[in-house]
């Protein structure tokens, strides 16, 4: 999983200005410190009183219910994408339509999981007088469309179940909750980035990776 760290209220310089803008992929980033994915201890890292309908960037993970494979395998290093999981990239990539004041950026699906970089740009407002002074933040929040790929998702495996025999799952698709982390900088882009890339190359190290053993070390005769 993503290396994530309690930020507190140390939010200064955090991404959420309203003239925020994506960096441009390959951009000079300066010198990134690679994530530590063993230090994101699977809690909820949501900010008590931060407003995630604001301007920003954001790092998100969801996670299957019960950690169970679904969308696909790695093999050699590469992440091979069932029907199910070209759906879930499907939904991903559809939603800038629902959502028409998100950016969609690196992303990818894994067995039980996926990874996505979210940008939220600050939505226009029309100036209709004095009634709408101070109007800050009324796009959505990252639950709303969090909510909503789960949502899609779920209706839509639930489709492949019925009609394709897609492998049924229990009760719910997608654990309650989900992982988040604000970016602060374009060092920290680059670093969700790469990390998100490299994703299926370490699999077998995934903390998500029910094969995996304490030691890091898939089980005897079993198989990412």
């Amino acid at each position: 999983m993503f290396g994530g760290r309690d930020v507190g209220a140390s939010l200064v310089g955090a991404l959420c200005l309203t003239s925020f803008r994506a960096p441009t992929r390959g951009a000079p980033t300066g010198n990134a410190v690679p994530y530590n994915p063993d230090i994101h201890h699977r809690r909820s890292t949501r900010l008590k009183g931060y407003d995630y309908s604001q301007a920003g960037a954001y790092f998100i993970t969801i996670v299957t219910q019960g950690r169970v494979c679904l969308f696909g395998d790695v093999i050699d290093g590469e992440m091979l994408l069932n029907d199910a999981g070209e759906m879930a990239r499907g939904v991903w990539d559809g939603m800038p339509d629902r959502f028409p004041s998100i950016e969609m950026d690196e992303f990818v699906v894994m067995p039980n999981h996926v990874h996505g970089v979210i940008f939220i740009h600050q939505p226009h407002i029309p100036s209709v007088g004095a009634s709408l002074v101070g109007a800050q933040n009324i796009g959505p929040a990252l639950g709303d469309m969090v909510g909503a790929y789960k949502s899609l998702t779920t209706l839509a495996y639930g489709k492949g179940v019925r009609e394709t025999d897609w492998p049924p799952f229990h009760k719910r698709l997608w654990q309650r909750d989900y992982y988040e982390r604000i970016i602060r900088n374009e060092s920290e882009i680059a670093q969700a980035r790469e990390y998100i890339a490299n994703n299926p190359l370490k699999w077998e190290l995934d903390r998500e990776n029910p094969a995996r053993t304490d030691s890091g070390i898939l089980q005897t005769g079993e198989t990412p």
